[in-house]
Parts: C-alpha cells; structure tokens; sequence
C-alpha cells in the first residue's frame, strides 16, 4: 500500500496532464451514473421493440444496479492491483462494447446479459474518481474538485430521464445506448494515454479471495435482487425472493468473516474506524434514499398521474440538474469559507424544506407548481454532498482511499435500492389504504357523492352512453387517482423527516483542524 501514499504528497504532480486525466474520468463517471437512470422514461419504448413483458422489462434496470453493487466496492482492491490506469481503461473499454451490444440486443435475454456486463465495468469507473480527487489533489484544492464530483455523482441520475427521454421520443431507444460508443471509446484512449498517478502491485494477485468475491456477489447481489423484486411480489411470500434473501444472508456471514479477519480482504472495511467517513456514509445512503427516490418519484407522479410522456416528463424535471449546475461552483466557494458542518446542516434542511412544500400535492399539479421544490432540492443536494465527499473521505489516509471510495459510493446506491424498495411498498400500501377510507365517505347517504355521480351519469347519458355504471365507474377513477396523490404525500412528509433528522446529526461530526486541514495530510 505504501506505494501510492507519496503521490498526493508532492507538489509536482498537480501537472496539466494530470488535470486532464482526471477531467477524463470524470466524464466516464458521468456516464456510468447516467446509464442507471437514462432507460427508467423509456422502458415502455424497449419493451415494445423487444417484445418483452412487464416482469421482464424491469430487468434492464436489475440487471444493471446488481452487477454495479458488486463491482464497486471490489474496485479498491483491483485499482491497488492492476493501477487506477488499466482498472479505468477496461472499465471504460467494456462499459462502451457492452453499450453498443445493448442497442443490437434483439431479445430482452440479450438486453439483460449486456446490461448486466454493462453495469458491472461502469461500477469500476466511479470510485475510482473520487480515489483519485483525494489523491492527487491537495486538500486546497477540494473547493474546485470537490463539487465537480459532487455534481456529477448528483446531476447524472437527476437527468438520466431526461436525457433517455429526448433520444427515444427523438431518434430510438437503441441511442440510449448508442450515444455511449464515440464517447467511451474517446473516454478508454484518454484514460490509458493520460492516467499516471499510482502503479500496479501484482504481488497482490496471490493473496485475491475468490471466496470473499463470491461472498461479496452473493451478499450484495442477493440484496439487490430482494430489494428491486420484494415490494412487486409481496417480499418472501415470492419464491425466488426467499431463496435470494437466503442467499444474502449466507453471503453477507461469509463476506464479513473473510473482511474481517484476512491480510487482504477483498474489501477492506478499517475506514468504518473513522467517526467521520462512518458518519459519512450513513449521511451518503440517506443522500441516496433522497436522490433516487426523488427522481423516482418525480417522474411516477407525472405519468401516472398527469399522463405525460417521457419527454414531457424529461422536459419537467430537468430544472432540478440546472439547479445543480448553477449551484456546484457556489458550493465550492462556500466549502472553503465556512464550517463544512454548517453546509451540511443548510443542505438537509433546505432539501427537506422542499419535500415538505410538496405535501400540499393534488392531482392537477404541474410544472408551475413543481418548479420551487425542485429548484431548491437541486441547490441542496450541491450544499450538502460537497461538504460530505470532503469530510468523509479527505480525513482518510491515502492508503485507505481507494478502498473507502468504494464503500463510500456503495452506501449511496445502496441507501437508493433501499429507499425505492421502502417507497414502493409504502406507495402500494398506503393508495389501498387511503381508498379505503375515501370509499367509506362515498355512500348513497352522502350528499356531494350523490350530487357528483348524478352530474357525472348525465354527461355520459347525453352522449348515448350507460349513464349510470360509468358515472360509477369514474368516481373509481377519481378515488384511485387521489388515494395515489395522498400516498405520494406520506412519501414526501417521510423524507422531509429523515432529512430534518440529518441536519441534527450533521454537527456530529468531527470539526476539520483549519479550513485547509480537511485533507487530513
């Protein structure tokens, strides 16, 4: 390990190939990030061109979160064996063939296999970016480089629908795909031309532990697939979801046995030894129930609700990444002034502030009313993830980086997976509920109901229709669709909650020694 300690050391290696390097990878993050969320407005669209199924369909983006989960923490260790340079390189090189081969999938079994590959070489590429911020950069320098990751590790998710929704609704879903090959091919040259900060330690191949990888897979992948198939197939009652969640807990006793007590883990947990980057992490996975869910939800609201299609909805939503944008070189300037606990304490309040302003949702709103939330959730998740990518991981020492980069990301996606898993449920849930009770108060001796269905059978009688059975049949309609928005609203009062809740623990952390000192060195 020692060998990649010196690099963030010396003054030299801040050079312009080394800027160039890292803008390089960066840009393969963006696009890694980007790929799990840019088929979720056009999954209708690959259906229909590969004939698949509802059940089925879903997978192109299973597929993708499982095999990602599993190679992102394994990334450490490959970047200490074969150097951040060849580890980037295939990673890029197999992200943009796998791409390609997804837009000629002609069968969803084929679509599956590529995504699958696809996402496990993409989970390679992100950590190791925000490896190589914290170490080849020195810590005056993680106002600018900071926000830059921050950015990307936030707006690619928040403008995957969008994107993906302009290119199906403009060209075919297969450029979903497709748009990947000239850039990753660009990307995969670069990386291997200009990438140079650490070197391979190939003595490290003898000490690989197959079984911790399988454990890990095992582990990780069994809680991926329990967390993405449970709430559709009423969790264990499914038969594949018990065996999977089996299969998990097997894995997980036999991950953490070897992770704890091996030389060289597969991967290594001793960063969790750190109050800050623990506390980091828990911070990153509610970031995660908060990001993913609300691109979810988002999106859900606006098809389901008002109908739009996927571009429409691209075209809705896009304001939260241009708030982002706008936002991430404010968040720099604003990391290197202030106490980066204060940062964090604004950003969750200010994104909790603008879940909360979304429970006064009804079925007719739009973008207008939409616009302020959305607005200050993309300025509050710059606020709040610069401030936690510094004090999480640049109070680490260098030869804890890369491995803690990849934990440090696999608690985002996984506080994601785990937030879509619980929003699903309670979404399903409480809309039965909420009818429920709203069909309680529609009675033949209730006023209004019988004043609305009788307006309701009028209009459809004028128009040669049974009057009566579907004026019944659209007050249904009317309920389900406001049983829908009040189980939104139990969504959104919950992540107002949980993220009120993190301004709290926010000041727990441990206060940097000076304003230059958040690199720890």
């Amino acid at each position: 390990m020692a060998q990649t300690a010196p690099a963030p050391q010396a003054p030299p290696d801040m050079t312009p190939k080394r800027m160039l390097a890292f803008l390089v990878m960066v840009f393969g993050m963006f696009m890694a990030i980007l790929d799990i969320q840019i088929v979720s407005a056009s999954l209708p669209e690959i259906q229909a061109g590969l004939g698949a199924s509802p059940e089925e369909i879903s997978w192109v983006q299973t597929s993708y979160l499982i095999a990602e989960v599993v190679m992102i923490p394994l990334s450490g260790f490959l970047a200490r064996l074969m150097s951040t340079r060849i580890l980037f390189t295939i990673a890029a090189a197999g992200f943009t063939a796998a791409s390609f081969f997804c837009a000629l999938s002609s069968s969803i079994n084929e679509m599956i296999l590529w995504r699958g590959i696809q996402g496990f070489l993409g989970g390679g590429m992100i950590p190791s970016v925000f490896a190589a911020a914290f170490t080849i950069f020195p810590p005056s320098k993680r106002p600018i480089v900071s926000p830059m990751i921050g950015l990307v590790a936030t707006l690619a998710p928040t403008v995957g629908p969008t994107v993906g929704g302009y290119l199906s609704h403009t060209f075919s879903w297969h450029w979903l795909f497709l748009v990947n090959v000239p850039a990753g091919i660009a990307v995969a040259i670069a990386a291997w031309s200009l990438i140079d900060f650490d070197k391979p330690q190939w003595e490290l191949r003898s000490k690989f532990d197959w079984l911790g990888l399988a454990s890990l897979a095992a582990f990780l992948g069994g809680l991926e697939y329990v967390l993405e198939e449970g709430p559709g197939n009423d969790w264990l009652q499914d038969e594949s979801v018990a065996i999977l969640a089996a299969v998990m807990v097997v894995g997980g006793v036999v991950f953490f046995w070897r992770a704890l007590t091996r030389e060289e883990p597969i991967v290594d947990l001793s960063a969790f030894g750190n109050i800050n980057f623990t506390l980091g992490s828990t911070f990153s996975f509610v970031m995660g129930i908060g990001l993913y869910g609300l691109t979810y939800l988002y999106p859900l609201y606006l098809s389901s609700i008002r109908g739009y299609d996927s571009l429409m909805i691209g075209e809705t939503v896009f304001v939260s990444g241009l708030a982002m944008f706008l936002t991430a070189p404010i968040a720099g300037m604003l990391s290197a002034k202030i106490d980066l606990r204060l940062m964090m304490l604004i950003g969750f309040l200010g994104f909790a502030l603008s879940t909360w302003m979304l429970t006064g949702m009804t079925a007719d709103w739009d973008f207008q009313e939409l616009l302020i939330p959305q607005i200050l959730r993309g300025m509050s998740l710059m606020i709040s993830m610069v401030p936690i990518n510094n004090m999480a991981l640049g109070t680490l020492s260098p030869d804890k980086i890369k491995g803690a980069s990849g934990l440090f990301n696999l608690t985002r996606n996984l506080g994601g997976a785990v937030g879509l898993a619980v929003i699903n449920t309670i979404l399903s849930d409480r809309r039965e509920l909420h009818y429920a009770r709203l069909s309680e108060s529609v009675t033949w001796s209730n006023p209004e109901a019988l004043t609305q269905l009788k307006m309701m059978a009028a209009n459809l009688t004028a128009r040669g229709l049974d009057g009566e059975a579907g004026a019944l049949a659209q007050m249904s309609g009317r309920l389900h669709g406001q049983a829908a928005v009040m189980s939104f609203i139990d969504i959104f009062v919950l992540l107002a909650v949980a993220f009120a809740s993190l301004s709290v623990a926010a000041m727990l952390m441990k206060k940097p020694a000076g304003p230059r000192a958040v690199g720890g060195h």
